[in-house]
């Protein structure tokens, strides 16, 4: 590992000019490219104090042994000198956008003398027209072979063409009125050629005009009397109209544009794109990529750009990008992409409208990709094997840990003060057995001493239940999808069948981990040791991922272990640390909204949601209710006189809200009446299905 300062070039070496810079490692590979307005306080930025890196750009600056650069006119030229190094060194360090699978095109070979509509994918050639790129091959031949009908175009193979050539006998589709059969001199080269280009302009959108032309034939065959040919141009205007169909109409203005849109995560980024031409999704397209340095969702956005745009021209660069996030500066990449297309480009982030709309579907197709990436990555064994013996050997464990849990406290500057527990066995998340916890030792904010109690409590569970008592240890913590939180201490708490398992047996902490990960650093994992050291448990390994540099701690050690960035350890990891802090924040969140939304009648005892539900609707406001006679109250069906007494006692201690105010007045509305509190169905805790996502979980990572 170098050190920075080895090789950190003098300030007035650098100049203070747009240029394109370039580290390399000890054997004089190029690691990372970037590009500067001002090369000097660019560079500047990567030669100080260590600890105030990213921890991928600190990782990038100790790899590396040298630094070089090269000083260019304007930003314009920097932005393209940098795609060509990217594109030549492929350096580690760079974001580098890879296709979640080879997308095919549909292409017509222009530069042949008889061009040739096919299939096609890879690296683009000079002379063939592109289309695309569709999601699926069957979807390009579907089209094809109905505008075969009008198009007859050859998609012969070059051997193919020669064979029939050469035999004077075209090939079925010749047959059969699919091709024109130019290989034997039916069409000459000239008339084949702008079959092709018709081809090529109706796939390019310009639609609406070939069809008026085919009904204007139409209509003076029919006149004509030639019925048989008028049938034929019907069935090709109907042909033409169901491939059309295919590609239903999303922008009403015929807008050519590219869509962007960009979804990440701390880890990853994933990018997906619409190609619309004529108003028209004509392609779509994805990518993932490792986010190996610090990056914006603008620089994501330059990166995608220069991916697509790098090596096209004319058309192929459409006259209206929409993005997420515009790069910053916006300008060079502006001018950059009006110089391959050959005239401007707008770069924008739509604001309204149908563009917006169709934003927000790209959106969401971008966030769909990379959860199917993760899902895709988490889920395959051999790479799930990897990731547990990497973690083994990292952490010098006897064997692999196939039971992770993983710990997480949350809360807002100190209140509602919870922690969660999830569970991965065998790389896997097993949320029939994640829990959650309530802080109860103490007031306040104290991270350690939440993650103490909740181990205590978690494993002194475990040794009871190892002791096989078959009830709980003290009642304290439920399973998820047990009865609400906040019982005190020996409460039987919520439906019998919410504590028990299928046979009647106390659900039980019963499976101990073979690793304990804390979020957090040396303070919680010496925090998490220490529970385990007091109750005796000396077969449990306890680590922590530490969130800002994704290092891992191990008790009693000064310095933290540091996995590799690609190590497939490292990602499950990150993976079970994530879905803690998910997990605890959306329990979090959900006491805080319960709180908030507590009104006066939750503190009746014994009056539960049905009957709360029924004094609302019958007197329509709690300040009705408040003012009613205990006579009046006994009126609603199902509330006894005893219970109407608690209620009036009830309202009659709690403090009256508030009165209206009229903000543009200042006057006191008197009249006004409370309204009824809010309630949903998650108001009241519920069973949140085991094994199965649950929306009110939220999705934060």
């Amino acid at each position: 590992m170098a050190d920075p300062s080895s090789y950190r070039p003098k300030p007035g070496d650098i100049p203070d000019s747009p240029g394109v810079y370039r580290f390399r490692d000890e054997y004089r590979r190029v690691i990372y490219v970037g590009k500067a307005k001002s090369l000097r306080q660019r560079l500047a930025n990567y030669f100080q104090d260590l600890a105030n890196l990213h921890p991928r750009t600190r990782s990038m600056v100790t790899t590396a042994a040298s630094v070089e650069w090269t000083v260019v006119s304007t930003e314009v030229e920097a932005l393209q000198l940098e795609y060509s190094w990217i594109k030549e060194y492929d350096p580690r360090f760079n974001v580098k956008y890879r296709d979640d699978k080879s997308y095919p095109y549909l292409a017509v070979t222009m530069n042949e003398e008889f061009p040739r509509v096919q299939v096609m994918r890879g690296h683009k050639k000079k002379g063939v027209r592109y289309f695309g790129p569709y999601g699926h091959a069957w979807a390009i031949r579907d089209t094809v072979d109905l505008l075969l009908r009008v198009f007859p175009v050859r998609t012969c193979s070059a051997g193919v063409f020669k064979n029939a050539a050469r035999t004077g006998r075209p090939c079925l589709l010749g047959y059969i009125g699919k091709c024109s059969a130019p290989c034997v001199g039916r069409v000459s080269a000239e008339e084949h050629r702008e079959l092709a280009e018709d081809f090529s302009d109706f796939m390019a959108g310009r639609t609406g005009t070939y069809l008026r032309r085919l009904e204007k034939r139409m209509t003076e065959a029919a006149e004509e009397m030639e019925y048989e040919r008028a049938a034929r141009l019907r069935d090709d205007i109907e042909a033409l109209k169901k491939a059309m169909e295919k590609n239903a109409v999303v922008l009403a203005d015929a807008t050519d544009a590219d869509l962007i849109a960009v979804a990440e995560d701390e880890l990853e980024a994933a990018v997906q794109i619409f190609h619309v031409r004529g108003g028209r999704v004509r392609g779509q397209r994805g990518w993932v990529t490792d986010k190996v340095e610090d990056v914006t969702t603008g620089a994501l956005v330059e990166h995608a750009l220069q991916q697509l745009y790098g090596e096209e021209s004319g058309d192929a660069v459409p006259k209206e990008v929409l993005v997420p996030a515009l790069p910053d500066p916006v300008e060079p990449v502006q001018e950059w992409l009006a110089e391959r297309r050959g005239s401007n480009v707008s770069l924008r982030i739509p604001q309204r409208g149908d563009k917006k709309a169709l934003m927000e579907t790209v959106q969401r197709n971008a966030q769909q990709g990379l959860v199917l990436h993760k899902t895709r990555r988490a889920s395959d064994l051999t790479t799930r094997s990897r990731a547990l013996e990497e973690i083994a050997e990292a952490l010098d464990l006897d064997s692999a840990p196939l039971r992770i849990e993983c710990y997480d406290i949350s809360h807002l500057q100190g209140d509602d003060v919870v922690a969660s527990m999830v569970v991965f066995e065998d790389g896997l998340q097993r949320k029939s057995e994640y829990r959650r916890f309530q802080i109860k030792g103490f007031e306040g904010q104290d991270d350690v001493r939440s993650m103490h109690e909740v181990i205590t409590r978690r494993f002194r569970r475990y040794l009871a239940e190892k002791e096989r008592t078959g009830e709980w240890a003290d009642g304290e913590d439920v399973p998820v999808d047990g009865s609400p939180d906040g019982l005190p201490d020996g409460a039987p708490g919520g439906p019998v069948g919410a504590l028990t398992e299928d046979d009647g047996r106390p659900k039980r902490f019963a499976y101990p981990p073979q690793l304990v990960v804390v979020d957090g650093g040396q303070p919680q994992v010496a925090a998490a040791q220490r529970a385990l050291d007091e109750l005796g448990i000396d077969d449990i390994a306890v680590c922590g991922l530490a969130k800002r540099l994704e290092e891992v701690w191990l008790p009693g050690d000064d310095d933290p272990v540091v996995l590799p960035r690609s190590s497939e350890g490292l990602y499950l990891l990150q993976r079970v640390r994530d879905e803690a802090h998910r997990f605890a924040i959306t329990y979090q969140r959900t006491r805080r909204a319960k709180r908030f939304r507590a009104g006066p009648l939750d503190d009746v005892p014994g009056l539960g949601e049905t009957r709360k539900q029924a004094l609302i609707k019958h007197f329509g406001s709690v300040k009705r209710l408040r003012s009613a006679t205990i006579d009046q109250i006994c009126g609603v069906p199902g509330i006894g006189r005893k219970t109407a007494e608690t209620i009036a006692a009830a309202l009659a201690q709690a403090a009256p809200a508030a009165p209206a105010v009229n903000t543009a007045t200042g006057e006191i509305m008197e009249d006004v009446e409370e309204a009824p509190p809010a309630t949903t169905a998650g108001d009241a805790e519920t069973p949140v299905p085991t094994g199965v996502p649950d929306d009110r979980r939220g999705q934060e990572t």
